[in-house]
């Protein structure tokens, strides 16, 4: 197994590139780099907080780090990871940017998007419709199978991923009937007789990847409110925000969204944005 393979296999494309560009600087400019210590990584980490002084940059480098020596010690050439304990101190913003959210009637004109191709208009409906009802990050969607499907119930099922945990969510009246006739009609014409049982498929009857969904996302819908950008992840980030603003108790958004701390859901509360408004408005008034 070659690393650009390990890093395929475990990142998306973008990120497997970004990691495969920084591996490649580390390794010339550290030639002793596959027998480096702990010392030698923080040392070189220490050396470029002189030229970057962004927290994400750093983390960038790092986390390219991290993945190769897990791939020395995953190939056999190394039994040790040198990286594996080495944190920057630097905190990397995790505020949500409230201001650059989407309202629920601007979620909503997300799934009224025409499309040329009847069989991809319900695919991408049922796609968007579990970005915008649901708040599903794009790993949750592409792991879904056909089983999680329950309509007569009115559920969907997903399996959580390392960042959030597993839950069952009421689909909404609409919904069902959208995925009745994807179930019935739309998938087993995209499948084209392909054995799978993932609930979303790509045009050629494979399943679609998280890159996949977060990339029609931002094909089809990024500059439809500019500046703001339209992505999975403002999507889902509008979502949980929204319950919030309307007063629904912090442990059931918690819930709905899977996040396994209520720290994670307090990020997205309104208030803080709110108060600093009325400060503004309050020594700063526009006249």
């Amino acid at each position: 197994m070659t690393l650009e393979q390990y890093l395929g296999a475990r990142h998306t494309p973008g990120t497997a590139a970004s990691y495969g560009r920084e591996i490649a600087i580390y390794l010339s400019n550290c030639p002793g780099a596959s027998s480096a210590c702990f010392a030698d990584v923080a040392a070189y980490l220490g050396a470029l907080r002189q030229r970057y002084r962004s927290a994400a940059t750093l983390n960038r480098i790092l986390c390219s780090l991290k993945a190769y020596y897990a791939y020395l010690v995953a190939s056999g050439q190394r039994s040790d990871d040198p990286a594996r304990s080495v944190y920057l101190r630097d905190q990397r913003s995790r505020d949500v940017q409230l201001q650059d959210l989407f309202t629920p009637q601007e979620l909503e004109v997300l799934l009224q998007r025409k499309e040329r191709y009847a069989a991809l208009s319900y695919r991408n409906r049922v796609l968007m419709s579990l970005l915008v009802y649901q708040g599903l990050q794009p790993a949750e969607i592409a792991q879904i199978r056909t089983t999680d499907i329950d309509l007569d119930a009115g559920t969907i099922h997903t399996a959580g991923t390392a960042t959030t945990s597993a839950r069952t969510l009421p689909l909404k009246p609409n919904q069902v009937l959208l995925f009745f006739a994807y179930l019935q009609d739309v998938r087993p014409a995209l499948q084209k007789g392909k054995a799978t049982d993932i609930f979303m498929l790509g045009i050629r009857g494979h399943a679609m990847k998280a890159a996949d969904i977060s990339k029609h996302v931002l094909r089809l819908y990024g500059e439809l409110f500019a500046p703001r950008r339209v992505s999975a992840e403002t999507i889902r980030q509008s979502v949980i925000a929204n319950l919030l603003k309307a007063g629904h108790p912090l442990h059931l958004v918690q819930k709905f969204a899977g996040h396994k701390y209520p720290s994670s859901t307090e990020r997205y509360r309104q208030s803080a944005v709110i108060t600093l408004q009325s400060a503004v408005a309050q020594y700063h008034p526009m006249q």
